[in-house]
């Protein structure tokens, strides 16, 4: 009789696992954003102008900048006096896709560079701390 009892709870046991809840992930509720490339288009054309520079006679610093761009038409130029003596000056231009166009010139002689000055003070000159040995006989 027992082995009837137990056999029945496992046929009993076998229907209930046959009933067990599937389980499928949620169906997603959103759509995905659509990509978009390429560049963002303006709402006015640029317009802009400027310039600005540094000429300090104690450092020798002299450098500068000036740029005006109307739309997509960009042109511009900067300026340094180099080490040499010599005026670097950059011009450029940029027309739409065309690119960074610039030409490079130079004014003045390039003059000999100097040599670092020489300190002008003296260093001490280090003495000897100690005292000569006394022979001993023996």
């Amino acid at each position: 009789m027992a082995f009837k009892v137990l056999l029945l709870a496992a046929v009993a046991a076998l229907a209930a696992a046959d009933q067990a809840p599937s389980y499928s992930p949620p169906r997603p509720t959103y759509s995905p954003p659509q990509p978009s490339y390429g560049p963002a288009e303006p709402t006015a054309p640029a317009q802009y102008n400027f310039n600005w520079a540094v000429k300090d006679d104690d450092s020798g610093n002299d450098f500068g900048q000036e740029e005006n761009r109307n739309g997509y038409d960009t042109q511009g130029s900067y300026y340094v006096l180099l080490p040499d003596g010599r005026l670097q000056r950059v011009s450029y231009t940029v027309n739409g896709d065309s690119g960074f166009v610039a030409e490079v010139s130079y004014e003045g002689e390039a003059q000999p560079s100097y040599s670092r000055p020489q300190p002008t003070y003296q260093q001490p000159q280090p003495q000897p701390t100690y005292q000569q040995p006394q022979p001993t006989y023996g």
